[in-house]
């Protein structure tokens, strides 16, 4: 009796197995297979010539200088706000706040606003900075708009992050004299900046690859533009790839843009990785 349910125990567990391992096998090969044929389709079409130059209609030239720094000017201008926001909010939260279920309403709100599809956000956008605060089509109403998406995620990765230092570590700072402000800027900070980096990776990652919200607001312009650029209408990457593959009928630009596109995303996740083990390692010396 006991050798028949040690069998149908092993049968089970072998079963189980087999199935995540095809899921394992499965999830693997569509990523692989994804990876492989944006690779194929779009390496070939990039070049120098392609990455530094901007597209003319009169002779028919493609070039992507434009959208990579209007790319460039979102990723700086979101992140210049919403990385001091996101991370105060969570070290209010987690060192301040006093009244508990503010605090949890506060990070339902945010955990809700992560949610949120982004077509959505580039209505709002479009609605207030657009038309009400007057900043018309903009890169600075494209990052703008990004702000709000993204400080959901730099606030709560924040504030896992802040919640992981040990409490004994704040009671040792104030055993020593030290203030809140000085405790948190010189013990607490410093222990978590593996998380608060790693959240900031996540929302460029997240800058880069958005294109819905930035339709509404950023524009689609290819033009070329200089210091006052955040002013001035601009398509990014990810919206340039949809004007070229779907209004102009480009697909070799804009496979080549889906590659460009594909190793910043598989670089942010390489640096995601390296700066969390950089900074375990300098945590354990």
């Amino acid at each position: 009796m006991k050798k028949g349910v040690s069998f149908a125990r092993k049968l089970r567990i072998a079963v189980i197995k087999t199935l995540m391992f095809l899921c394992v096998l499965i999830t693997a090969a569509l990523v692989i297979f994804l990876i492989t044929y944006i690779f194929y389709r779009g390496v070939p079409n990039i070049s120098i010539d392609f990455l530094t130059t901007k597209p003319s209609y009169l002779d028919r030239h493609i070039g992507i200088l434009p959208d990579i720094l209007n790319t460039v000017y979102i990723v700086f201008a979101t992140l210049l706000i919403a990385v001091p926001l996101g991370a105060g909010a969570a070290v209010y939260l987690t060192e301040y706040a006093k009244n508990k279920k503010l605090a949890g309403a506060i990070e339902y709100a945010a955990e809700t606003l992560s949610g949120i599809p982004s077509i959505i956000y580039g209505l709002v956008g479009m609605l207030f900075f657009r038309n009400f605060l007057n900043l018309g089509t903009s890169l600075l109403a494209g990052a703008l708009t990004l702000v709000i998406m993204n400080l959901p995620t730099i606030m709560r990765t924040t504030q896992e992050s802040l919640k992981t230092v040990p409490q004994s570590y704040r009671e040792g700072a104030f055993a020593l004299g030290a203030g809140k402000w000085h405790m948190i800027r010189t013990v607490v900070l410093p222990d978590c900046a593996d998380g608060i980096i790693t959240g900031c990776i996540l929302a460029v990652g997240r800058i880069i690859g958005e294109s819905a919200a930035l339709l509404f607001t950023a524009g689609l312009a290819h033009a070329l533009h200089g210091i006052d650029g955040l002013f001035c209408p601009g398509a990014t990457l990810t919206v340039a790839l949809y004007i070229y593959a779907k209004v102009e009928g480009e697909f070799s630009a804009a496979f080549a843009i889906a590659a460009i596109l594909m190793i910043m995303a598989l670089l942010i996740n390489f640096l995601t990785l390296f700066v969390s083990k950089y900074f375990k390692k300098r945590r354990n010396q």
